[in-house]
C-alpha cells in the first residue's frame, strides 16, 4: 500500500454512519472511494455520497456507493480530495484535473474537508511546482490572460490530451495555466482572481481544508488546521 492509499484509508475511517460525503476527483480520491466502499460493505454503513465529477460518480456507482446529485444537496458532512500542492498554512493548489468549480463548491459547503497527499505535495508557496489553473469563460480568455500578464503572469491555454485542441472543462470553459513571480503573494493573487470578471474559478483554495493527511514512509501524519 502506497502513502496516498494509507492517507485514503485513514480518511475512510473518519466517515461515520449516516454521513453525506463529498468525493473528490483524481487518483488519490479514487483510493478514498475504494476504501469507503470497502468500509460500507464490511460494516453495513448507511452513507450517501456526492461526486465532484462524472469520473468519481461512475467509480462510486460501480463500487456500490449511493450517489446523489449536487442539486439535491442540502448539507455536506465531509469532503475528501487530494491536492496538487499544500503550503505550510494549509492553502491548496487544485484543478489540474479541470473540475475546479464543483470541487470548490463542495469544499466550501462541507463541515470538514480532509485533504489527502504524500510528502511530494508539500511546498513552501503555492505555484512552486505547478502552474495555477484558472478556468475562464471562452469569450473572455484573451482579456483575462492580458490582465494576468500585466500582473507578471506567464502561461497559456491548456491543451487537450492529444495537444491538437484546447482543453474544455465539464462546464464548457477554457483553462489558463499561469505561473507568477514569487514577489506576488498568494493572498493578493487569490483576491485578484476572485474579483476578475471572466474568471469562472481558480485553483487556489484558501481557508477551506480542516485536516491534511500526509502519507509518509508507511505512516500517516495528521495536520489539523481548524
Amino acid at each position: 500500500m502506497n502513502d496516498k492509499q494509507l492517507a485514503a484509508c485513514e480518511a475512510a475511517n473518519a466517515v461515520k454512519n449516516g454521513m453525506i460525503v463529498g468525493l473528490g476527483t483524481g487518483s488519490t480520491a479514487n483510493y478514498f472511494i475504494e476504501a469507503l466502499a470497502e468500509r460500507q460493505n464490511n460494516e453495513k454503513l448507511q452513507i450517501t455520497t456526492v461526486s465532484s465529477s462524472v469520473i468519481s460518480f461512475i467509480k462510486a456507482k460501480q463500487l456500490g456507493l449511493s450517489v446523489q446529485s449536487i442539486e439535491q444537496l442540502s448539507h455536506l458532512d465531509l469532503y475528501v480530495d487530494g491536492a496538487d500542492e499544500v503550503s505550510p498554512d494549509g492553502t491548496l493548489l487544485k484543478g489540474r484535473g479541470s473540475d475546479l468549480v464543483k470541487e470548490k463548491i463542495l469544499a466550501t459547503a462541507s463541515q470538514q474537508f480532509l485533504v489527502l497527499v504524500d510528502q511530494s505535495k508539500l511546498v513552501n508557496r503555492i505555484g512552486e511546482k505547478f502552474a495555477i489553473p484558472i478556468e475562464v469563460m471562452p469569450f473572455a480568455w484573451q482579456l483575462v490572460k492580458n490582465n494576468l500578464e500585466e500582473m507578471g503572469g506567464t502561461g497559456n491555454l491548456r491543451l487537450n490530451a492529444n495537444e491538437d485542441n484546447v482543453a474544455i472543462t465539464a462546464h464548457g470553459s477554457l483553462v489558463l495555466d499561469m505561473t507568477f513571480d514569487t514577489e506576488i503573494s498568494t493572498p493578493l493573487l487569490n483576491e485578484h482572481l476572485n474579483g476578475l470578471p471572466g474568471v469562472v474559478e481558480h485553483g487556489i483554495f484558501t481557508n477551506l481544508a480542516t485536516t491534511i493527511l500526509i502519507g509518509k514512509d508507511g505512516k500517516v501524519e495528521e495536520r489539523q488546521l481548524k
